[in-house]
């Protein structure tokens, strides 16, 4: 039991970071297979846009969390890594930094958005080459709404011990998020000098782009990625003056490394 918490620690500590869950894990060996817990946890740095809509780029840590079996008593192994297709879960989170007037000219007037943390889960269905899922996030402190993510891949194996997994993507948001990250009040007008006008946004999708990562099996524990994505803001994010401003195409990469936990808790 001690061993199981002090991995459930580590994976809190690396949700603490900028960055999502992956949505799947490496292939099972026979000795793993027979663990009723194998989840890959791991860290990376991703470049990405300061804040959405913006026109310059950080780059920031991000956490590599994946499971590829999962027990729960009474239901047993309700993630199943031996099985090439079916319905899989996984957990969703990601990170926001707090924005700041600071951060741009482009922000000039704005109030201060505290960080904020979103958490939900994730699912979909997959077979040895194919992946199509669904993701829904709740927003603590900076913002209180849901956010969400549609997406297809395909998945394909260029050689031994590399997976590379490519496809579109679409993300959607309830009001809060859209007023918060992308709506200016009537007093953030007046102080910005005439660079933003006021502007009161409606939940809805907000983004489509693509996605694209590949991994690489350095060993039986051990997994390389390198993922990569563009984002063009759609409906009323692309319409805000802050995306005015900044820019509507939001690029990133990034490039990580994970390592594998197999053990039991019940017996």
């Amino acid at each position: 039991m001690f061993k199981f918490l002090s991995r459930a620690s580590l994976a809190l500590a690396l949700s603490a970071v900028s960055g999502a869950a992956l949505a799947q894990s490496g292939e099972v060996s026979a000795q793993d297979a027979n663990r009723q817990f194998v989840i890959d946890l791991g860290v990376g740095a991703i470049a990405k846009p300061r804040y959405e809509a913006a026109d310059s780029y950080l780059v920031y840590p991000f956490p590599i969390v994946s499971v590829g079996r999962f027990y729960l008593p009474g239901l047993g192994q309700v993630v199943d890594g031996r099985r090439k297709s079916g319905i899989f879960f996984y957990p969703s989170f990601n990170f926001i930094g707090e924005r700041k007037a600071s951060d741009s000219a482009d922000l000039t007037g704005t109030r201060t958005v505290d960080w904020a943390l979103e958490l939900g889960l994730g699912g979909g269905f997959r077979t040895e080459h194919f992946r199509a899922f669904a993701e829904l996030r709740q927003g603590i402190n900076g913002h209180s709404g849901q956010v969400g993510q549609l997406g297809l891949d395909g998945i394909v194996y260029p050689a031994e011990k590399w997976e590379v997994s490519f496809g579109p993507r679409a993300d959607f948001a309830t009001d809060d998020y859209m007023d918060t990250y992308f709506g200016v009040s009537a007093s953030e007008a007046a102080n910005s000098g005439g660079r933003l006008t006021r502007y009161d946004p409606s939940g809805g999708f907000k983004s489509v782009g693509l996605a694209a990562r590949a991994s690489y099996d350095f060993n039986d524990d051990v997994r390389l990625h390198i993922q990569g994505g563009y984002d063009r803001l759609i409906g009323e994010a692309a319409d805000s003056p802050i995306a005015d401003a900044g820019s509507k195409d939001q690029f990133s990469i990034g490039l990580g490394v994970s390592y594998r936990f197999a053990f039991d808790v019940f017996k």
